[in-house]
């Protein structure tokens, strides 16, 4: 069915984000999960770091690459030769926003197409902010994350808030 890229901060990867993509890894012939530099967003990860965690992630997937951009979405997306965004979608104030942000793409460019699809419900609670702030108080965050980034997160938070 083409290509698709799932864009976000990965800041760290959950299980959601695994969800999202080993389904949509089902549906397209080609998925990118692009790791996207956020000014609005203070990570914690590097965007090497985020990288690496995924693909750590999704070497059982075939048709699963991992990518990094920076700058305006839909200009990689139409450089990469996909016409899909895949959205996450955990709640409707999720909705809200992602809807927003289709539309704009949508006006930036007519041949770009926004396909949400809804985390299971086993992971609508999970963000990548919840799993920092659990992690940031040495919080449990194993059911949160992939077994293969749990040691990565759980060492970044206690070199980071052992200087704090």
């Amino acid at each position: 069915m083409g290509v698709a890229v799932y864009p976000g901060s990965f800041d760290p990867v959950t299980n959601g984000h695994l969800d999202i993509i080993d389904r949509a890894s089902k549906v397209f012939d080609h998925l990118i999960v692009a790791v996207l530099e956020n000014p609005r967003k203070n990570a914690i990860f590097s965007m090497d770091e985020r990288v690496e965690m995924l693909n750590s992630i999704v070497g059982q997937y075939k048709n699963v690459e991992v990518d990094c951009f920076r700058g305006l979405l839909v200009n990689y997306v139409q450089k990469r030769n996909a016409s899909i965004i895949i959205k996450g979608l955990r709640a409707m104030s999720d909705f809200e926003f992602e809807f927003q942000m289709a539309l704009v793409n949508r006006k930036l460019s007519e041949n770009v197409e926004t396909l949400f699809m809804m985390t299971n419900n086993m992971y609508s609670y999970v963000s990548s902010s919840i799993v920092k702030e659990i992690a940031g108080y040495g919080g449990d965050i194993r059911a949160l994350v992939p077994s293969q980034v749990y040691q990565r997160i759980k060492d970044k938070f206690a070199a980071h808030f052992k200087n704090v």
